[in-house]
């Protein structure tokens, strides 16, 4: 399982300045709500993947930010970690503060300030060894991972400092495939929700 199967929706973007949006269960309107929103269905890999191409920050968050207000209608199980929509009226888009960059079992923070620096590590990011990133508190899953990145980047928008969150996805073609499903699974209990970010 990837990160981005684990909560209802996920909106992120794709190193070449795609923002995708995956639906991990069936939400009523998400179609009509995405499309309208000016997102391009795609089936992937097993899945259905809403695609807005490379544009500007502005039109990509308030496509985003259209889509994402009528989903919450639904679930508030949505984290958006996307860097492309990343746009306020009032804040000129400058270099993030801190980057986040998850690879395939883990994520770096890198800080470019001393503000970026201690709101890591008020999340429990330490630096490492070698002094050059900020590693995540040990042992955390999938989830966990996720959890720890979604808490830091919302605290550090509340504090006005740029955030970019890599997903090692090169290109829309790069999305991970959907789990597989067996009718023959039972059910376990279901997991405590990571904190998301609060939508915009």
């Amino acid at each position: 399982m990837s990160l981005i199967d684990i909560p209802d929706v996920f909106i992120g973007s794709t190193d070449d300045g795609h923002t995708f949006v995956a639906l991990n269960r069936r939400i009523r309107d998400a179609d009509r709500l995405l499309t309208e929103a000016g997102f391009t269905a795609r089936e992937h890999l097993g899945r259905t993947v809403y695609l807005l191409p490379p544009g500007t920050a502005q039109d990509a968050h308030e496509r985003a930010g259209a889509a994402m207000y009528g989903l919450l209608a639904h679930t508030h199980d949505l984290v958006d970690l996307s860097w492309t929509t990343r746009w306020s009226p009032d804040t000129p888009v400058s270099e993030p503060e801190i980057r986040f960059q998850f690879t395939d079992d883990t994520v770096a923070a890198t800080a470019g300030t001393d503000a970026a620096r201690s709101l890591l590590e008020l999340h429990g990011f330490t630096l490492a060894v070698d002094g050059s990133d900020h590693q995540p508190p040990p042992g955390l899953d999938h989830g966990g991972l996720l959890g720890a990145v979604t808490r830091a980047e919302a605290h550090a928008y509340t504090h006005g400092l740029g955030v970019r969150v890599g997903l090692n996805i090169p290109d829309p073609q790069a999305i991970p495939a959907a789990p597989r499903r067996t009718s023959t699974a039972v059910p376990g209990p279901p997991a405590t929700p990571a904190a998301r970010r609060r939508a915009r």
